[in-house]
């Protein structure tokens, strides 16, 4: 046997061990998450039905609900995807498609990937002074929502950069050379080719969102509420409602967390089955993400 031969049959060797310890690592890290799901379901799972959803949170354990709890996180996330999303796609697209090199764009450059990985709580104290105090939104919904989107900001403006750069850039010169200007090929060629790679940022983003509870504690979100937000949708005219923005709220990760605190045990069964419901309202969200970015991705063809 050559030498050649003999440093192609190690490192082939080399590649089946890699991937033997990769397989591994993902099947322990399946495993854990399947314990750990298998936990929480068996605590909760009790607990789960149609009293539970509807009623609100209650010192007795056996009469406590998550209404109000589950609605206000379906509010915040909402608010929050409806802000985040054409905020970091806009900041996105002016960074990679207009913004030319200088020093002012390298140091927003900079700063947006090191805010990717500051600590949420971080920015639950900028949103405490800048939204709660300097803006006068008190512990409302819009606070909340303004909050996370510091949060997820980043994230999006660095994944949304990421697909509009895997863009070719041969469909760029081809709407140029058919006579459309910058505008018209940025709106109608490039972002709908990068669509579905800016959704998976968004997935990304959201599901950080809605397991955040710091940000949101420090803000002054509350623990215990008896009342919804005021529904959007009014009987009177202009049929739509912002009221609901500007009044208290509470989230699961807040009402799990408080529920955790209690030494009875009644209430880490609810506690358990508060965190089926927010992994219930989280892959309605990536699914719903996910099949979005699938009807973008068949109409894509490069």
């Amino acid at each position: 046997m050559n030498k050649t031969a003999r440093i192609n049959r190690i490192n082939r060797l080399y590649d089946r061990l890699f991937a033997a310890a990769g397989l591994l690592a993902t099947l322990v890290g399946l495993a854990v998450l399947l314990v750990l799901l298998m936990d929480v379901l068996f605590d909760g799972a009790s607990r789960l039905n149609y009293q539970f959803l509807t009623s609100y949170p209650s010192r007795k354990p056996e009469e406590a609900g998550i209404l109000s709890a589950w609605v206000g996180t379906v509010w915040v996330m909402a608010l929050t995807g409806l802000i985040a999303f054409p905020l970091g796609v806009a900041a996105a697209t002016y960074l990679e498609e207009y913004g030319r090199k200088s020093r002012l764009n390298e140091f927003i450059e900079i700063n947006i990937a090191n805010l990717a990985g500051v600590p949420s709580i971080i920015y639950g104290l900028l949103g405490l002074e800048l939204f709660v105090r300097l803006l006068g939104l008190q512990r409302s919904v819009l606070a909340g929502a303004l909050t996370l989107t510091l949060v997820v900001l980043p994230v999006v403006i660095i994944s949304t950069r990421e697909a509009l750069r895997a863009v070719p850039q041969s469909i760029r010169e081809a709407s140029y050379a058919l006579g459309a200007d910058k505008w018209q090929t940025v709106r109608e060629q490039v972002i709908p080719a990068a669509m579905p790679g800016i959704m998976s940022g968004v997935i990304l983003a959201m599901s950080r969102a809605i397991g955040e509870s710091a940000p949101l504690i420090t803000i002054g979100a509350l623990t215990y509420i008896a009342f919804l937000p005021t529904s959007p949708i009014s009987t009177e005219f202009p049929f739509i409602s912002l009221k609901g923005l500007f009044e208290d709220f509470t989230v699961l990760p807040i009402q799990i967390f408080n529920w955790v605190s209690r030494p009875q045990k009644g209430f880490s069964e609810n506690s358990a089955a508060g965190i089926i419901v927010l992994l219930a309202i989280a892959l309605f969200m990536n699914g719903l993400a996910i099949f979005l970015r699938r009807r973008f991705a068949k109409r894509v063809r490069w």
